[in-house]
């Protein structure tokens, strides 16, 4: 199975084939998938070197001028280095494009804390209009930046990962996937943490939503998904628990929960990477396990918030 960067640069490769009006813009990492399409597209696939703020004021100024610019590089040097540029050279400017990042919150941790990202959501959060896709699988990747690329001229930003599920899923951009049902609350997992919930959660009696764009957030399936559990159970009175597993910073969309259920009694419980930095650099599922968002600590940590 290829991995969610690489399916990214085929597939943008072959838009580059077929929409003039889309450019790439990289900043070193990543260029090697980009050869052949930058023989094909000189003008249209361009590598600013390392100088992250240049890639984002770039992209920014081909907006400007009518072009869908795709952007590139590892999340700490896409959104929180040049968070200046992305504010004003799209968001005041009134354009967009599509930001697409790697390595995450701890996708290459030998790289150090320079190359872990997990506030790039909640920073974007800051922002007007932005929406995030999270997908889970290299297959759920091409659906959602095809579908990015296609969004007229909003703003989208893909975060891709190295962490990833084991199967893809019948996603639709936008939309909370019911992937099981259940009476004890709701339980949803955001992107390459679909699985590790699945494990956690066997045998309890939960909801699981899959969620892959978290921004706009889909209250309505959320909602429905609460109200069913609720009224599949005697004596709740209407009231709902609701488990966010996400995988960046904890309690991201919290609010977004919140909010979708701002009319009926609820719990809401934000599971994911605390601010506070782990300084031991392992690997991915180290990384999981020291943020207690391995299967058996998710499941003690579930199952000890439900009612």
């Amino acid at each position: 199975m290829d991995t969610m960067r690489e399916r990214f640069a085929s597939v943008v490769s072959r838009l580059l084939d077929d929409d003039p009006r889309l450019a790439v813009v990289l900043a070193e990492i990543g260029k090697d998938g980009f050869t052949d399409a930058a023989r094909a597209h000189p003008d249209r696939v361009i590598n600013v070197g390392i100088r992250e703020q240049l890639l984002v004021g770039v992209g920014g100024g081909l907006a400007l001028t009518g072009m869908r610019p795709i952007l590139h590089t590892f999340a700490s040097f896409l959104v929180e280095r040049p968070f200046e540029q992305v504010k004003l050279d799209f968001g005041h400017q009134g354009v967009g494009g599509v930001l697409v990042s790697a390595a995450g919150s701890y996708d290459w941790p030998a790289g150090g804390y320079t190359h872990m990202a997990p506030g790039d959501v909640a920073l974007l959060d800051t922002l007007d209009g932005w929406a995030v896709h999270v997908p889970g699988h290299p297959d759920e990747a091409e659906t959602l930046l095809r579908d990015a690329v296609a969004a007229g001229d909003d703003s989208v930003y893909v975060r891709l990962s190295a962490h990833t599920n084991s199967a893809p899923r019948d996603i639709a951009p936008s939309r909370l996937l019911t992937v099981r049902e259940g009476r004890g609350g709701v339980v949803i997992a955001v992107g390459p943490m679909l699985d590790g919930v699945l494990a956690a959660v066997e045998g309890l009696d939960v909801t699981v939503l899959y969620a892959t764009t978290v921004r706009p957030f889909d209250g309505r399936t959320l909602r429905a998904a609460a109200g069913a559990g609720a009224a599949a159970r005697a004596g709740a009175a209407g009231a709902v628990d609701v488990v966010l597993v996400e995988p960046y910073l904890a309690g991201t969309s919290t609010a977004a929960a919140n909010d979708a259920l701002a009319d009926r009694p609820h719990r809401v419980l934000g599971l994911g990477i605390p601010r506070r930095e782990l300084r031991r650099y392992g690997t991915i599922d180290e990384h999981l396990a020291g943020r207690g968002l391995d299967p058996a600590s998710l499941r003690e940590r579930i199952s000890g918030f439900l009612r």
